[in-house]
C-alpha cells in the first residue's frame, strides 16, 4: 500500500530489493539511493557480495523464506518490491532444473504471496530474453512467442505468468523487464560484476585480459552472421538500472501492468566484442574457437521501442567501447581488491 492508503499513487514508501547484493541489483540499489529512495536489501549472499550494497539496509536471508519476507514488509512498511534474486546460469539450469524451479519460480511465488498479503501494490520483476527461446530472424518483440529452450527461461516465464494472474486477481501492479545481454560496470568504479565462475562474454573476456583466465572461448564460428559468430544485444548495466527507476515511477503514477524488453535494438557479434576488449586492453586477448553450444541462437536482438514509449527510458551508454572500458576497469580493480 502506498502512502495515503490508496492502491495507486505517487506516494513513496520503502523499497525492498531482493538480490540487491548481486551484479544488476546492486547497480539499481545505488541509483535508487541517489534518487532519494529508502531501501531494504534482502540477499542470501550465495552469489552476491556485502561490499556491493553501498546504500540502504542489508538483511541476509532467502527470498523464499516467508517469515523473513513478511517481517520485512511489515516492519519497513514496504510499498514496492524490486525482485532480482535468482539463479541465472543456463547450462546449470539444464543439469539441475529443480534448483532453478525452486529458487526462481517457487521463491518468487512466495514473494508474490507475501506482497499480496501485505498490501504491497508495486512489483518490478527481473526477467530475461531467454523466455523467447530462438525467435525467427533473431529479433524479439514483447508480443513474440515465448518458447524458452532451457529451464532458466522457463522458470522466469512461469514467474511472469504468476505476476500476470496476481495482477488480475489481487491488483498487484507490476512491470516485468526482459533483459538482453547485460554488461559493463558503474562508470564511477564503485561496483561492477564480481560473479565467480562467470559465463557472460564481456566479463569472461575481461578476465582473460587481466590474466585471470588463459583464454576466452568463441562457441561457434559458422553461424549465418556477418563474421560467423553469434550476435547479441548488449546493454550497459547502468542503462538497465535506470529502466527500473523509470518503471517504479511509472507504477507510482498509476501505470498499468506491462512487460518490456530491455535492450538497445541492435547487436554485436562475439568477434566485435572481443575486438573492443582488445582496444580497451591495449593487447589482444587469447581466443580459442570451440564448437557451437546447444541451444545458442545465432542472433538475439530486442525490439526496444516499447520501453522508450511507455517508460520514457533514455539510455545514455549505447556504446560498445564504453561498455567494455567500464567492465575492464572494474576487472582490474578486482585484481587489486577482491569483492567480499
Amino acid at each position: 500500500m502506498t502512502e495515503g492508503g490508496s492502491n495507486k499513487g505517487t506516494g513513496k514508501g520503502k523499497v525492498l530489493v531482493t538480490g540487491g547484493a548481486g551484479y544488476i541489483g546492486s547497480h539499481v540499489v545505488r541509483q535508487l539511493a541517489e534518487a532519494g529512495e529508502d531501501i531494504v536489501v534482502l540477499d542470501n549472499l550465495s552469489t552476491g557480495f556485502r561490499s556491493a550494497v553501498t546504500r540502504g539496509t542489508l538483511v541476509v536471508g532467502d527470498t523464499g523464506n516467508r517469515s523473513i519476507v513478511r517481517q520485512l514488509l511489515a516492519e519497513h512498511k514496504v510499498s514496492a518490491i524490486l525482485h532480482f534474486a535468482a539463479h541465472t546460469i543456463v547450462p546449470e539450469s539444464v543439469s539441475n532444473p529443480l534448483k532453478y524451479y525452486g529458487n526462481n519460480t517457487c521463491a518468487t511465488r512466495n514473494l508474490i504471496e507475501c506482497a499480496v498479503e501485505a498490501g504491497t501494490k508495486q512489483f518490478i520483476f527481473s526477467s530475461t530474453a531467454a523466455v523467447y527461446g530462438m525467435p525467427p530472424g533473431g529479433v524479439a518483440a514483447e508480443d513474440s512467442p515465448t518458447v524458452p529452450i532451457n529451464p532458466y527461461g522457463t522458470s522466469k516465464l512461469m514467474s511472469e505468468w504468476m505476476l500476470r494472474d496476481a495482477s488480475h486477481a489481487y491488483g498487484l501492479d507490476h512491470v516485468a523487464l526482459r533483459y538482453f545481454n547485460v554488461a559493463g560496470a558503474d562508470p564511477g568504479g564503485r561496483i561492477g560484476q564480481s560473479t565467480r565462475h562467470a559465463t557472460l562474454l564481456t566479463k569472461v573476456a575481461c578476465e582473460a585480459a587481466v590474466g585471470k583466465r588463459p583464454h576466452v572461448s568463441i562457441f561457434g564460428t559458422d553461424y549465418a552472421t556477418p563474421d560467423g559468430t553469434g550476435v547479441r544485444d548488449y546493454i550497459h548495466v547502468e542503462d538497465l538500472a535506470s529502466a527500473h527507476l523509470n518503471a517504479l515511477t511509472y507504477l507510482r503514477q498509476g501505470g498499468t501492468s506491462t512487460t518490456l524488453n530491455c535492450g538497445y535494438g541492435h547487436g554485436y557479434s562475439v568477434r566485435e566484442v572481443l575486438a573492443a576488449v582488445d582496444r580497451a586492453n591495449g593487447n589482444p586477448v587469447v581466443r580459442r574457437e570451440e564448437p557451437r553450444r546447444a541451444g545458442d541462437p545465432p542472433i538475439l536482438i530486442a525490439t526496444a521501442d516499447k520501453i522508450r514509449r511507455v517508460l520514457g527510458w533514455q539510455p545514455r551508454h549505447d556504446d560498445l567501447d564504453f561498455i567494455v572500458q567500464t567492465a575492464l576497469r572494474w576487472e582490474r580493480k578486482l585484481q587489486q581488491q577482491p569483492a567480499v
